[in-house]
C-alpha cells in the first residue's frame, strides 16, 4: 500500500498514476480540502482537525512492504522504524540509515530558528527535477517494496 501525508503533497497525481500502474491500494490522507478521486485504487482520508492527526493515523498502519510518502520526518521516523519504504516528495529516501542525522538537524535548526526570530528557513521551490527524482525513487520504492 501507500499512504501519502497529503497536506502539501506536490506529487499527489503523479503518486496516483504510478499506484494505478502498479495496482496498489493508495491511503490520500488529510484534515480535509483534498478533492475525493475516482479512482478505485484510491482511498481518500480525512481526519479530525488537530496536530499531527493524519501523522498518527499513517503511522499506526503502515509498516513492512508499505511506501509512505511525506516531508514530515518525525512521521518519516516512525514509518521507518515500523518497516515501511520513505520518501521524500523530492524522491529522497529516509531509511534507517539516515533518519536519525535528518531528525537530529531538524531538531537543531527547529531550537536555532526558536532562538533567533531574524533566521527564517525555507525550502527551495519543487522543480521540475525533483518531480522527476521522484518519479524514479517511487518506482524503485514500489519494485523494493513488492519482494
Amino acid at each position: 500500500m501507500i499512504y501519502v501525508d497529503a497536506d502539501a503533497c506536490p506529487v499527489k497525481t503523479e503518486i496516483e498514476r504510478v499506484g494505478s500502474r502498479h495496482k496498489i491500494k493508495m491511503f490520500i490522507v488529510s484534515n480535509g480540502g483534498i478533492r475525493p478521486s475516482q479512482n478505485p485504487f484510491v482511498e481518500t482520508v480525512t481526519v479530525p482537525d488537530g496536530p499531527d492527526v493524519a501523522d498518527m493515523w499513517i503511522a499506526d498502519r503502515a509498516g513492512h512492504g508499505d511506501v509512505v510518502i511525506t516531508s514530515d520526518i518525525p512521521l518519516a521516523a516512525r514509518c521507518v522504524e515500523n518497516g515501511a519504504l520513505v520518501l521524500k516528495h523530492n524522491g529522497e529516501p529516509l531509511t534507517e540509515a539516515n533518519i536519525g542525522n535528518i531528525l537530529a538537524t531538524r531538531d537543531l535548526m527547529a531550537d536555532m530558528r526558536a532562538s533567533d526570530p531574524f533566521l527564517q528557513g525555507g525550502g527551495k521551490p519543487f522543480s521540475k527535477t525533483d518531480r522527476s527524482r521522484f518519479l524514479n525513487a517511487l518506482e524503485t520504492a514500489l519494485r523494493k517494496a513488492a519482494q
